[in-house]
């Protein structure tokens, strides 16, 4: 240890190998002041000085690890037996606190589901549902969403993301492939505002059919109580009295 200062080689060897590291790795989507990110003075936590990058997790480097290198090379090879380039469809794979995540482009997504699905070495046959998120920062992929695969015949679970802009919040329906998600994308529909093509009936599933905007969106308003005590009303919480 002493004529190498200190540091263990093989240790330092090891940890450059770990894949999906956190840190300075990976892409900062934004700088996040205060406790919860209020803009405009709106924290009243008390922890405006705060300050912390956001960031996404980065891209793994092989090898992943245990059975997420078979699953890796099944799908490559599979895709190109279909003719399709991975690189082309499979835009960044991170292995992320033991879990795997496939993010897809989304005009490949429905075949790569598929392939998922029928791929006998693969057979993902169960999709648990699709999940959205909107990151305001991650320009030109705004809107993103995840849909969680598992394997009963190998008992196995991976998950594929893909994303789309706020200006163009348009993503393949998975239904064909996966019947169970008709409404987990009706809701996702609902709010967040990310259009299943193909779905056969995308509609409302929890708010009103005349609703305005998408509540789960990272801009939209959060609202205040309609409701005046001794003359005073509950302004929005992002409206509040500030402490920092």
């Amino acid at each position: 240890m002493s004529e190498h200062n200190g540091v263990n080689p093989e240790q330092d060897l090891n940890a450059s190998n770990l894949p999906g590291q956190r840190g300075d790795q990976g892409e900062e989507i934004r700088v996040q002041r205060g406790m919860f990110g209020a803009n405009n003075g709106g924290d009243t936590t008390g922890y405006g000085g705060l300050v912390r990058s956001v960031r996404l997790p980065g891209p793994a480097a092989r090898p992943y690890g245990g059975w997420f290198d078979e699953v890796a090379d099944e799908l490559e090879g599979a895709l190109e037996e279909q003719g399709l380039l991975p690189e082309n469809a499979i835009e960044k794979t991170v292995v992320d606190r033991d879990e795997i995540t496939f993010h897809i482009a989304r005009e490949y997504l429905l075949r790569v589901a598929q392939t998922l699905r029928d791929d006998p070495a693969l057979r993902f046959e169960l999709c648990t549902g699709v999940s959205g998120v909107h990151y305001l920062g991650d320009k030109g992929r705004e809107l993103h969403a995840v849909y969680h695969l598992r394997s009963i015949t190998h008992n196995r679970l991976i998950r594929l993301e893909v994303s789309a802009p706020d200006a163009d919040p348009h993503v393949p329906s998975l239904v064909s492939v996966y019947p169970t998600n008709d409404w987990h994308e009706r809701e996702t529909y609902d709010f967040f505002g990310l259009i299943f093509d193909g779905h056969p009936a995308l509609t409302r599933i929890m708010m009103p059919d005349d609703w305005q905007g998408f509540p789960q969106r990272k801009d939209y308003p959060l609202g205040g109580i309609p409701v005046e005590y001794k003359g005073a009303q509950i302004p929005a919480p992002d409206q509040r009295r500030s402490y920092s």
